[in-house]
């Protein structure tokens, strides 16, 4: 998939950005929170849907415990937002196309009275599921623990015929470049899958604590420069629950 596809539009938002970027620090035009779909039926049947073509399905999408997890987390946003003095005017929220964050998103929009279908809404294919590959699909969740254990050895290494650490984070790199140059001043709830956002917590922390030369300030350098095993393999200590909300700072 591309960097981005469907309703989009984005755009200034009333804040202001922050100044630029420092050899020790990591300016972002906006504010980032993820979400974690709620429980999914596959979650629910213990099966792992991690291809593009079986995550579109609405067989797939959440349930009734997901639905009420999504309710929550959009309540719990929504306090956040008081807390920051941030207006409902300046959120954005970008989501994976899969059923079962797009129906996350769209449930967490209605609680917060924001139409789903505008400019203030977007799905992004580069915030969709990690591929396991073919083996993995459909079969038990219980065979996600084989493959953490192979990012632990190698992050680089995919599972025969999916997607590895690496590569996530080249696409996810895409999605967050495609999110700073589409928005300023906002606050971006970023709604995609368990293995995504871990990963997006590791490479922001990192690239943060990263120390670059003048010319390696932009985003992507900095993340390309912690695109490394130590950093990599380590992607599973920020693990999100079904529904769990968490500020990305």
């Amino acid at each position: 998939m591309g960097r981005s596809s469907g309703s989009g539009g984005g755009g200034e938002c009333e804040a202001e950005a922050e100044g630029g970027a420092t050899t020790s620090s990591l300016a972002l035009r906006n504010r980032y929170w993820v979400l974690r779909h709620g429980k999914s039926i596959p979650n629910a049947k213990g099966l792992i849907v991690s291809s593009p073509e079986n995550g579109i399905l609405e067989e797939y999408r959440l349930a009734p415990e997901g639905v009420d997890q999504a309710r929550l987390a959009g309540r719990s946003f929504q306090k956040m937002l008081l807390e920051n003095n941030i207006p409902l005017e300046n959120v954005r929220i970008c989501y994976s196309p899969f059923s079962r964050t797009s129906h996350t998103a769209e449930v967490v929009a209605s609680v917060m009275n924001l139409p789903f279908v505008g400019p203030q809404c977007k799905v992004i294919g580069d915030l969709r599921e990690r591929y396991f590959g073919p083996f993995y699909e459909l079969a038990s969740h219980d065979k996600y623990l084989e493959i953490w254990a192979l990012d632990e050895k190698d992050p680089f290494l995919p599972p025969e015929g999916g997607e590895s650490v690496a590569d996530v984070v080249t696409r996810l790199t895409e999605a967050l470049v495609s999110m700073e140059s589409d928005f300023e001043g906002c606050a971006v709830l970023i709604v995609s899958h368990g293995d995504p956002l871990q990963i997006l917590q590791t490479i922001l922390k990192a690239a943060k604590q990263v120390k670059t030369g003048a010319d390696e300030q932009d985003l992507a350098s900095r993340i390309q420069a912690i695109k490394v095993k130590s950093v990599l393999s380590r992607h599973r200590k920020f693990a999100l629950l079904t529904g769990e909300l968490r500020s990305a700072e």
